[in-house]
């Protein structure tokens, strides 16, 4: 698969040593051993590509919450804060079910990305080429597709206030949550949306409900005004997000960059996932203001249930380090290789369990990363 927004390798870019700093948080589950294969791919860059990585690791979650009685203490936000980027594992599970709602593993993610001011959600989906038939679509709608979509992840009903549970008496109580956006907020997801679209196919969706909501009729005033005043370069298209959904079930290759709020984002970017066949094998990147770091986690779960087994896939969580190259390392040959090694080893049938298939060779998940580092030696 050639993905949209690939760069050619030559060895003249790698004459250069590339020092950064890195904050790893392995998270719950299945996180540390997937982390662990991250780590192997760190390695062989300082060894191979002229990089220098200065790594802080810390908790998260869970396993913080165990070890500070938090879910991410102070002194770990600012060792994120200070770092170019920052790579976490998944978090949470039912060891922490019944812990306080403010202290849960979650709670821990979501101040990180507060606090941190990360309010564009990036969430590709890809669907390589060897795992197809995983697809519940038929191979000739999802042959090659590769949409990215853009989620506000720091306002709307998720944030909004007011919010809570009322007890109304009589047996009777009343849940709110409130949705709400202001213009800054739309205009700022806006522009990584537009300024993605012109590094692949320049073509941007923009998703909300215009027809029965203020907050959708405002979202997309504002996106038309923002395209007309800075980015009339790249196509813009208005959809309404139940449509969106529809459409990427019937004819997903139509898009190309979807940008849209936060809970339409959730539900739409999960949606876009399983029409790859495995959410194990998908990235996710969430960026705030230029110049300050971005955070990278697979999208898949903690899988509680499998962890310590030597049976969890490392690719989504060494994929969302490709896009940390990317993003905020601004080393996207190299991000290239990596994810281009990726395909590479899917080709020849390496598989862990959760992406295996009749013909492939089941490994664990050690030996996907050693894998994969052998492809990177190609």
């Amino acid at each position: 698969m050639t993905k949209k927004n690939a760069v050619g390798y030559t060895h003249k870019d790698y004459k250069m040593t590339k020092d950064f700093t890195l904050t790893i948080l392995p998270g719950d589950g299945i996180g540390p051993e997937a982390m662990a294969e991250v780590r192997k791919v760190i390695a062989w860059l300082e060894e191979n590509r002229g990089f220098n990585f200065t790594l802080h690791e810390d908790d998260i979650g869970g396993t913080a919450y165990d070890r500070y009685g938090v879910p991410l203490a102070d002194e770990t936000l600012e060792k994120c804060k200070t770092s170019d980027a920052v790579i976490m594992g998944s978090v949470g599970g039912p060891k922490w079910d019944e812990v306080e709602y403010d202290k849960r593993p979650e709670a821990g993610l979501l101040r990180l990305r507060k606090e941190m001011g990360l309010f564009a959600n990036l969430r590709p989906a890809l669907v390589f080429d060897a795992l197809i038939d995983a697809s519940t679509l038929k191979p000739e709608i999802v042959k090659g597709l590769d949409i990215l979509i853009v989620r506000e992840l720091t306002g709307g009903v998720y944030f909004g206030e007011p919010r809570g549970i009322e007890d109304l008496g009589n047996g009777q109580r009343r849940g709110v949550n409130t949705q709400v956006y202001e213009t800054y907020e739309i205009e700022r997801v806006g522009r990584v949306a537009f300024d993605l679209a012109r590094k692949r196919s320049n073509h941007v969706t923009s998703c909300e409900k215009a027809n029965v909501m203020e907050s959708g009729k405002l979202w997309r005033e504002d996106i038309t005004a923002l395209h007309a005043k800075e980015s009339s370069d790249v196509t813009l298209e208005h959809m309404y997000a139940d449509n969106c959904a529809m459409q990427l079930l019937r004819n997903p290759s139509q898009f190309d960059v979807i940008v849209t709020d936060n809970l339409f984002g959730d539900i739409l970017s999960d949606a876009a996932a399983m029409l790859t066949g495995s959410l194990g094998m998908l990235p996710s990147a969430s960026l705030g203001d230029a110049g300050k770091p971005g955070l990278y986690e697979p999208v898949h779960g903690s899988a509680p249930d499998i962890a310590g087994q030597s049976k969890a896939n490392p690719l989504a969580t060494i994929l969302s380090f490709a896009m940390a190259l990317r993003y905020s390392l601004s080393c996207g040959v190299e991000a290239t290789e990596i994810e281009e090694a990726v395909q590479r080893v899917l080709n020849s049938g390496t598989r862990t369990p959760d992406i295996m298939a009749e013909g492939c060779t089941e490994v664990s998940t050690s030996a996907m990363g050693d894998a994969l580092i052998s492809e990177l030696g190609v």
